[in-house]
């Protein structure tokens, strides 16, 4: 960031005006996160047009370098605001997108999207209202992590298996992974609440 002073009829204000580097927002990492956003059409596309096995395949690249932008964001310090906003933005994106799309085109289980979205939901109303009653922001547990890499892995291989044949195998991976998942994001939906409550507590006080 930087900041530029302003003057009026000559005399120098001490207000300032707080303005993005370009160089904030073209970075590698920024640009990684774009391209699986721009992504996202591709998949829908794919999906709605019958080509579920790839587009499986393609929502799999799409989760499985979610953690690619923020290496090589630390790696090579190229940490941006920017790219603070723009990644979680995409992770969220490409997770909801891809379950909505595979729930309406690709054969997916409805009830088990439905209960990945509830949860998504739910997480998203609790951290965005903390967030707005002065809730100081605290890292991602580790089951929360766990739970979402696994549910990541989970939707693009039910939908790979669903195609049947010799990639049977891989629908029951992705069962393997995806109930645990589930049952894990759930649990720790519950143990960010007391968490939340001890970090608005915090972020309140004077």
């Amino acid at each position: 960031m930087r900041e530029i002073r302003w003057s009026v009829d000559g005399a120098t204000q001490g207000s300032t005006l707080s303005l993005v580097k370009k160089s904030d927002v073209l970075t590698v990492p920024n640009l990684i996160t774009l391209v699986r956003l721009a992504c996202l059409p591709w998949f829908v596309i794919l999906v709605s047009g019958g080509h579920v096995f790839a587009a499986g395949w393609l929502l799999g690249v799409l989760g499985s370098t979610d953690w690619v932008d923020g290496w090589v964001a630390r790696r090579f310090d190229q940490v941006s605001e920017f790219g603070k906003v723009i990644d979680p933005v995409a992770d969220r994106a490409v997770f909801l997108v891809g379950i909505l799309s595979a729930i309406k085109w690709g054969g997916f289980p409805a009830w088990f999207g439905s209960l990945i979205v509830l949860r998504e939901a739910a997480i998203a109303v609790l951290m965005v209202g903390a967030t707005l009653r002065g809730m100081e922001r605290f890292p991602v547990t580790r089951i929360g992590k766990a739970a979402t890499m696994a549910l990541l892995a989970a939707v693009p291989w039910l939908m790979v298996g669903s195609v049947g044949g010799g990639w049977t195998f891989v629908r029951y991976a992705g069962w393997a992974v995806g109930l645990p998942g589930l049952i894990a994001s759930y649990v720790s939906f519950f143990a960010y609440i007391p968490v939340v409550r001890a970090n608005m507590s915090k972020g309140m006080r004077p």
